[in-house]
């Protein structure tokens, strides 16, 4: 199968370009930025990307490939910090110049493989703040914006192109279009990776593990594709563990039960509601609440394990995104913030971690639960996160913050069922702090807590954009929250996009 190959070198959106080019149904994966060359040649790829990064060419310990690359003759394409790697690797020279941030409008000059059926003037997202002031010998400039000359450069002799901006984010207007030209007509790869490979070539790579499997299932779509993974590749070897943690949503328990009951696979129910909320008592950092609840969900599972020795694994649904924002891929990326399920793994942990769908987003994980057959109404539901309420809620958690944003939530979901809005949106849910207002009861003045609500659309949860909901929802949301949770008194709207804001407050 034709693949190509992504040197990570620590972009946020290194993944993205990954699942840009398998849409394409070209395999793509991602590697290591220092891989050695002779392990890159045995993959055979059909073309190289060279990834952004928060790195300068100029830094100290810069990451930077093998030069070998460069000579193999293989298809290369760099995407901003790899762009400015190509011109200093070939000669040219990259200097702090220029910081272009944001939009920009992309002047193409040579309608060339890489940018045709683009036309002569898009939009192009830049992030940068080195800039190739000269180019190398043999290569030349085809695109320019106001703020940086050599915005796109080639050598076709050496198959080798440059490009200042980001293609694979949404914010470029004809990125996918980029991307496309150089997997398919400049690397004249096959389209020969989908969905299908990927369930056939992930139950076959589990079907080769020994011992059992503990699964953390929750009811959401990642935690439930990934026991169906399993459970296809290694059947009653599997076992299922539902934790009730005290920060699920209203009636969470019961239908997570019948969901796993319909798809034939047996979950075993553990309350540890006063466990876990004992333990967040006094915790307000938020990095130390995901901390705390990713430590307790692995106690329990190697509690678990330890009466059964025939366990040897712990499977979790964790996706791309997880892995991004906590730091953990394969180039220097920084750490947005921790998920449980990922850097809150505890060191003295001995189970081995399984982690079949580590490598999608969200919607590659929809297509999967399609083809399965999972019903419609669990494919579509709102992401959920692992440590639940507990980062919904700013501050301390406690019993009445809980049942204030379950509540809350509710009626967001309901308002938005109600208006055929929720199969929409990407996440809708109710947020919580500390804060209080004064509001006005039967004519006597109160204080109240303030509810925040939080929707957002998005396509991969790397961005997203805040939903602008007709007046009239948002009227009837706030209605109801301050109707009937009593200790409320004032709702609010988030409209923070990501960035700057997260999807989930904390």
């Amino acid at each position: 199968m034709d693949k190509i190959i992504v040197l990570d070198f620590g972009s946020q959106y290194s993944h993205l370009i990954c699942r840009r080019i398998r849409n394409f149904a070209v395999y793509a994966e991602l590697v290591p930025y220092n891989i050695p060359f002779i392990k890159l040649k045995q993959m055979k790829p059909k073309g190289i990307i060279l990834s952004g990064s928060p790195s300068s060419i100029y830094d100290d310990k810069h990451p930077i490939p093998e030069k070998h690359i460069f000579d193999s003759g293989i298809p290369i394409l760099g995407i901003c910090y790899g762009h400015q790697l190509i011109v200093n690797n070939f000669g040219g020279v990259v200097k702090d110049a220029n910081k272009e941030y944001g939009s920009a409008m992309l002047s193409i000059k040579n309608n060339s493989d890489l940018l045709s059926n683009i036309g002569k003037n898009t939009r192009a997202w830049m992030s940068h703040g080195d800039e190739a002031i000269k180019i190398p010998h043999g290569f030349e400039i085809t695109a320019s914006t106001s703020r940086s000359h050599a915005a796109v450069i080639e050598n076709t002799t050496k198959f080798i192109y440059g490009v200042q901006f980001h293609p694979e984010v949404v914010h470029t207007d004809h990125g996918i279009q980029i991307l496309k030209n150089f997997v398919l007509k400049i690397c004249l790869a096959k389209k020969e990776w989908n969905m299908k490979n990927f369930i056939d070539d992930t139950i076959k790579e589990i079907s080769k593990i020994t011992g059992d499997v503990i699964c953390g299932v929750s009811g959401g779509i990642d935690s439930t594709v990934t026991a169906l993974l399993i459970h296809k590749s290694i059947g009653n070897r599997l076992k299922c563990i539902f934790i009730d943690n005290g920060l699920l949503r209203i009636d969470e328990v019961k239908s997570v039960q019948e969901i796993f009951s319909k798809m034939g696979i047996q979950i075993i129910t553990i309350n540890a509601q006063k466990r876990f909320l004992d333990q967040l008592k006094n915790i307000h950092d938020p990095e130390k609440k995901r901390m705390v609840i990713g430590e307790e969900f692995v106690k329990i599972f190697s509690a678990y394990a330890n009466k059964n020795k025939n366990l040897k694994w712990l499977a979790q649904g964790t996706l791309y995104p997880d892995v991004i924002e906590s730091g953990i891929s394969h180039g220097p990326s920084s750490v947005i913030k921790t998920h449980h399920n990922v850097g809150g793994i505890p060191n003295w942990l001995t189970l081995k971690i399984l982690e079949p769908i580590r490598d999608l987003y969200k919607d590659d994980v929809r297509k999967i639960a399609k083809i399965f057959n999972v019903p419609d109404n669990i494919i579509n539901r709102h992401p959920f996160p692992g440590p639940g309420l507990a980062v919904r809620i700013i501050g301390e958690v406690t019993r009445k913050k809980l049942r204030i944003v379950r509540f809350a939530s509710r009626i967001v979901e309901e308002e938005l069922m109600k208006s055929k809005i929720y199969d929409t949106v990407w996440q809708a849910y109710a947020a919580l702090g500390d804060d209080r207002a004064t509001g006005v009861s039967g004519d006597k003045r109160k204080i109240g807590n303030i509810v925040m609500i939080r929707v957002v659309n998005s396509t991969d949860a790397m961005t997203a954009d805040w939903t602008r909901l007709p007046y009239k929802i948002l009227e009837r949301i706030s209605n109801r929250i301050t109707n009937e949770i009593d200790e409320v008194t004032w709702v609010s709207y988030i409209i923070s996009s990501k960035p700057p804001a997260t999807i989930e407050p904390q």
